[in-house]
């Protein structure tokens, strides 16, 4: 171990207490995407004791531009598993928990309590409220990190009875009015920028040294190299609210799960359709050529581009890896002014299989 860490422990203002708190600490961080990867690598190569990843997406090639802990070999696989296996590999003396899902509401505040910090590497809003509520209510330091194109942010709240997320932005944007990096793109190297900075946060408030980023937001030009920093001062109302949603996490959750509930259908049920398009909104690397089955490959991303090739006079049922992105598709497409769409509940393996078995075909 003091081979491993010899750099940090011969720092005076680390040494080997310092290393062992390091070794104590449980850090959580919230997607193993552009901000996550970075994170990850640095604070499990720091040996923090233990390092827990959530994340359902899966690896896509496009990911690969920024997201460097991956590689090829990653394709199709859950993000968190596949960081779980070359942060092993990085440093196998420290304990590393994937958990292959969604943050919601329903489970943020037990997963939350078994951690120290709370890094939050997520690329949406709606992620960024409910973790940013959930280190109130669970009284935890929040290390929160965003990337727009050429432009980066980082900050730490709810540190030491500071400002959160909340006091610098009271409400979320409209939903879809602010684009992601998939829509708009970003340069390679900011998430490695930003996210190292995360992972310095971490350390910082893990060894007790420094300047923590609490009550200020840090914001980084990639094209200029110039930085600022911004004030955030703390509103206590915020809080106050906050702490008052406490009980209705649950309810919030399935306030969400409705939003898709009615459209949801196991593949068994497929059989009591007829005039059926079968749509696969999984990613070109994911959709495997099927034989004898006709299906529509459209990936989620590209779907709103896409709409002509739905046929409105059919039942569209729609599937992916695991039911999340095809619970989307639904919505889209329901938003679009399109019905009789269906997401199967089964993941895309299991759903060909029936399909092969049944030979069922899109047309019934």
């Amino acid at each position: 171990m003091t081979n491993r860490y010899s750099r940090h422990i011969i720092l005076s203002e680390i040494g080997q207490a310092g290393q062992d708190k390091l070794s104590r600490a449980k850090v959580l961080v919230v997607g193993a995407g552009g901000l996550g990867c970075p994170v990850l690598q640095y604070v499990a190569a720091a040996g923090i004791g233990t390092l827990g990843i959530i994340d359902f997406d899966v690896v896509d090639i496009s990911n690969l531009q920024r997201q460097v802990l991956f590689g090829t070999s990653s394709l199709g696989k859950n993000k968190a598993l596949a960081a779980k296996i070359r942060l092993e590999d990085l440093n196998p003396e420290i304990s590393i928990i994937a958990y292959a899902e969604k943050l919601t509401y329903q489970n943020a505040l037990e997963l939350f309590n078994n951690y120290d910090i709370i890094v939050d590497g997520s690329d949406n809003f709606e992620t960024r409220y409910l973790v940013n509520d959930a280190c109130i209510i669970t009284n935890k330091p929040l290390v929160f990190g965003a990337i727009y194109k050429f432009e980066g942010q980082v900050s730490v709240f709810n540190y030491q009875n500071g400002p959160s997320y909340r006091c610098l932005f009271p409400n979320p944007p409209q939903k879809d009015t602010v684009p992601n990096c998939s829509e708009i793109g970003v340069l390679g190297v900011l998430p490695g920028i930003i996210g190292s900075m995360q992972a310095n946060e971490v350390l910082k408030i893990i060894l007790g040294i420094g300047n923590v980023l609490s009550g200020k937001l840090f914001c980084y030009n990639a094209l200029t190299s110039q930085t600022s920093n911004l004030k955030i001062s703390k509103s206590e109302e915020q809080f106050e609210n906050v702490l008052k949603e406490k009980h209705h996490f649950n309810e919030r959750q399935l306030e969400i799960d409705c939003e898709f509930q009615s459209d949801d259908i196991s593949i068994e049920d497929v059989l009591d359709f007829k005039n059926i398009q079968f749509i696969d909104v999984r990613e070109a690397h994911e959709q495997p050529k099927v034989k004898g089955l006709e299906i529509i490959n459209i990936p989620l991303n590209q779907l709103g581009n896409n709409l002509e090739k739905i046929d409105l006079s059919k039942e569209k049922m729609i599937f992916c890896q695991s039911g999340i992105r095809s619970k989307h598709a639904v919505s889209l497409l329901r938003n679009s002014g399109i019905s009789k769409c269906y997401s199967i509940k089964e993941g895309a393996s299991n759903i060909i299989e029936f399909l092969k078995e049944k030979q069922v075909p899109n047309d019934r």
